[in-house]
């Protein structure tokens, strides 16, 4: 049967690009003052359709309260047998710099043996993996399934967040497949065990009434620009590791670790240029709060003027790991910064959202079913990671469902080069990880019975 299996998902691997190219070609990125509001609507109402021809019943669009929209729909479980939620989200990335792209963000390109385009891993391959698992099984599917695919994951704006806690009963399920993480390279199966939360604050520094003339008022008038410098050259020691005063920037990473050299290419890191921090990699990517300033508001260099900034406004982020709460956190973040604020300046720090850590636990029987899936496929054992990044869903659904066992995997592997130009997926990937979500149904049928 899983040779069977298999070859009903080679066969369908065809049709799984053909879906991947018209969602790539829907640029639904969550944002209305970048991209059209109805182009999100599309993509939303494509995986609607595409959900209810491969076997759901009653797929709908549900507003939630951050005006985006979910995609949910059900097929009852046989009496007695369990069921799986899958989530995705439809919305990506923007493009960002279009120069960038090897070839367009927005279009489905074949090279090298991956597939290019905004949102071919992150996440629209994790749908196409989802169609084409459920695809395979067809008729023969031994679970019930509940699906929720997010409108606004990488605005987090929280709008499924939100929606959540209110219809719990909607969504209810015994294990819950989050496909928005992926592999720690291609061919190595990985189920995410660990996220970081994270905060973000937007913090302006004012200085003085309007721009003055450098060479009338340069020496004692205070510099915003440079005030905010050394605020935010404070959250960093001198190898470059993250300081914030009052949360711990010392923990140890207990699980697989990560390559040094592996981390460097991955990260495209240049030759000579050292890694920031201390410990392993592994310890600063998954154990430890890490901050990045995400970008700065200030005269930029081709137009400016021989002036002194009067203000200059910078958005920073802040990620955490599981043991530590991600409001503690951004309130410590805002106490660093206004005490690192030099000459007496003006400081206004705006909170912006908080998602909160999450870590897994793996001893149930929906990891069980997993790991005979992936040795199946790969024939290798499961491996489990952390990861640096954040769904600030998961702790929502931890918190709504305490009973359900919570696996986060997917198609996405460091290749794919997710949030950045050139994003691509390996259709290796999607075959493999479409045949082990098919497996994992079938093996989570009989091993979560009484």
């Amino acid at each position: 049967m899983t040779d069977e299996l298999a070859r009903r998902i080679a066969a369908l691997i065809p049709r799984a690009k053909a879906d991947l190219a018209e969602l790539v070609a829907i640029p639904s990125v969550a944002d209305p003052r970048q991209y059209p509001p109805e182009k999100c609507r599309e993509a939303a109402e494509w995986v609607a359709a595409a959900f209810t021809e491969a076997g759901l019943r009653d797929v709908h669009l549900e507003e939630t309260p951050d005006g985006s929209h979910a995609v949910i729909g059900h097929r009852p479980p046989p009496p007695g047998a369990p069921t799986v939620l899958l989530y995705c989200h439809y919305d990506v990335q923007p493009s960002l710099d279009a120069a960038a792209w090897t070839s367009p963000p927005f279009e489905l390109t074949e090279r090298d043996g991956r597939w290019y385009g905004r949102g071919s891993a992150d996440c629209k391959g994790n749908i196409v993996m989802h169609l084409t698992a459920l695809r395979a099984l067809g008729d023969d599917l031994p679970v019930g399934v509940k699906l929720v695919a997010e409108g606004s994951e990488e605005q987090g704006t929280g709008g499924l967040e939100a929606y959540l806690p209110p219809h719990a009963g909607e969504l209810h399920a015994d294990a819950l497949l989050v496909c928005d993480t992926g592999n720690a390279a291609v061919g190595v199966p990985t189920a995410t065990t660990s996220l970081r939360g994270v905060t973000t604050v937007l913090v302006t520094v004012s200085t003085l009434g309007g721009d003055v003339h450098s060479g009338m008022f340069g020496g004692p008038a205070p510099d915003a620009l440079a005030a905010l410098i050394r605020m935010l050259d404070s959250l960093r020691d001198a190898d470059g590791g993250t300081r914030v005063d009052g949360l711990d920037c010392r923990g140890t990473w207990a699980g697989v670790g990560y390559d040094e050299q592996r981390f460097r290419t991955d990260a495209g890191v240049l030759d000579g240029v050292r890694l920031t921090g201390g410990g392993t990699v592994a310890d600063r990517l998954w154990a430890r709060p890490a901050v990045t300033v995400l970008g700065i508001d200030c005269p930029p260099v081709v137009g400016s003027a021989a002036a002194i900034p009067a203000t200059a406004r910078a958005r920073v982020s802040l990620r955490v790991p599981p043991g530590t709460e991600a409001f503690p956190a951004q309130e410590a973040l805002i106490a660093h910064l206004r005490a690192a604020a030099p000459w007496g300046v003006r400081v206004e720090i705006e909170r912006e959202s908080a998602g909160s850590p999450f870590r897994a636990a793996t001893g149930g029987p929906a990891y069980a079913a997993l790991d005979r899936a992936v040795r199946e496929v790969y024939g290798t054992a499961l491996s489990f990671l952390g990861q640096g990044g954040s769904i600030p869903l998961c702790d929502v659904l931890a918190r709504t469902y305490p009973e359900a066992e919570i696996i986060l995997m997917g198609v996405e592997e460091p290749r794919c080069l997710i949030h950045a130009p050139n994003e691509s997926v390996d259709p290796g990937e999607i075959e493999h990880m479409a045949h082990v979500e098919a497996l994992f149904l079938r093996n989570y049928a009989d091993s979560a019975r009484p």
